[in-house]
Parts: C-alpha cells; sequence; structure tokens
C-alpha cells in the first residue's frame, strides 16, 4: 500500500494518505510510481539519469508503462531543467522518459521552463526542498484540464508541488505526477 497523493509506502492497511499530505496537501492529486528508489533501481536509475543509457532508459519507460497512472490525463509534462544543467548532463531524463511514454500512451507533451538555478536538491529536507523551488517554473499558454507530470524518481513531492502549481494557476484543474520511482521519505 501506499499514499494514494504521493506514492510513500503506508505502515498501515486501512491508511489512504500519509501524514505529510494529511497535514500539507501536494499540489497535485495521485501519484504514480511503480518502483521503490532502493538496491538495483538506484543503480537503474543512476545508470539512465547520469551516464544517459539508453537501455535503462527503455526499461524504466517499459516498467512505468507497466502501471500506468489510473487517470492519465489530457497531456504529459516533464519535469523542466535549468538550460545549463540539461547542457552539463546532455540530456533531460524527464523529456526522455515523457517522450517515450507520450508515445506508448498516444499523448501530447507540453512543456514549461525552469527559470532558476537551482543547489542540488539531494541534501534538502521536504521544507526547505519546498522553498528551493518556490517560483523556479513557469508554463506559458492554455493548459488542458487534466496535466500528468512526468519525473523519474519522487522523493519529497516537492518538484511536483512546484510544477502543479504553476500549471494550475495557468487554468488546470487537476495535476497528477508519473514517476519510474518513489524514495521512501524516511530515507531522505
Amino acid at each position: 500500500m501506499s499514499c494514494k497523493r504521493c506514492a510513500e509506502p503506508l505502515t498501515a492497511a486501512h491508511q489512504t494518505y500519509c501524514g505529510h499530505c494529511l497535514a500539507e496537501p501536494p499540489n497535485f492529486t495521485a501519484t504514480t510510481a511503480p518502483l521503490c528508489y532502493q538496491e538495483a533501481i538506484t543503480q537503474l536509475v543512476h545508470d539512465f539519469k547520469f551516464h544517459a543509457s539508453p537501455r535503462a532508459g527503455r526499461l524504466l519507460v517499459n516498467l512505468m508503462l507497466s502501471r500506468r497512472p489510473h487517470a492519465l490525463g489530457c497531456a504529459l509534462l516533464p519535469v523542466p531543467m535549468y538550460p545549463g544543467r540539461a547542457r552539463e548532463r546532455g540530456f533531460n531524463q524527464a523529456q526522455w522518459l515523457a517522450e517515450r511514454l507520450g508515445e506508448g500512451v498516444g499523448m501530447p507533451l507540453i512543456h514549461a521552463r525552469c527559470i532558476k538555478h537551482l543547489p542540488s536538491q539531494r541534501s534538502l529536507n521536504r521544507k526547505e526542498r519546498r522553498q528551493n523551488l518556490n517560483g523556479a517554473f513557469v508554463v506559458a499558454g492554455d493548459m488542458p484540464e487534466h496535466v500528468t507530470i512526468i519525473d523519474d524518481v519522487v522523493t519529497t513531492g516537492a518538484t511536483g508541488h512546484a510544477l502543479a502549481a504553476e500549471v494550475l494557476a495557468q487554468g488546470a484543474k487537476r495535476v497528477d505526477v508519473w514517476a519510474a520511482a518513489r524514495t521512501p521519505l524516511q530515507k531522505s
């Protein structure tokens, strides 16, 4: 069982939402993340993200397609990277995933821009991540009613929260997150 909103693994069978989502609900409605970001999955994501391994990327896409969200929405929105970071890495892993997922489910992509150079989120806690991402994203144009954000890994949900806030401000009625993996919060 996992939280319907953020996909955090739950400890009790009767729970629907985790304590974080009950206390401070994120701007997105639901998260689908078929994998737990531990052990072999950590290595798979690392190979894809930092070594641009197409084999690892294809495997992640296939695993994501095997567990699609119940409500897929009208368009996929990859999490944008700051242009300098995308140049350093050589590609945007969320964009790469979204393009292939879009082909797999027959859904168009929409785009956002990251306008804030962000320090690495790895050492930040949930509250610090939310503050770090405040005002980081911009979307232009009319938004479809239901948007699904695509990311590689959900850790605290702060990225989805910040991007969903912008998408909702531009007219969407619902935003969900579809990621390859979820890091259990007790690890972050």
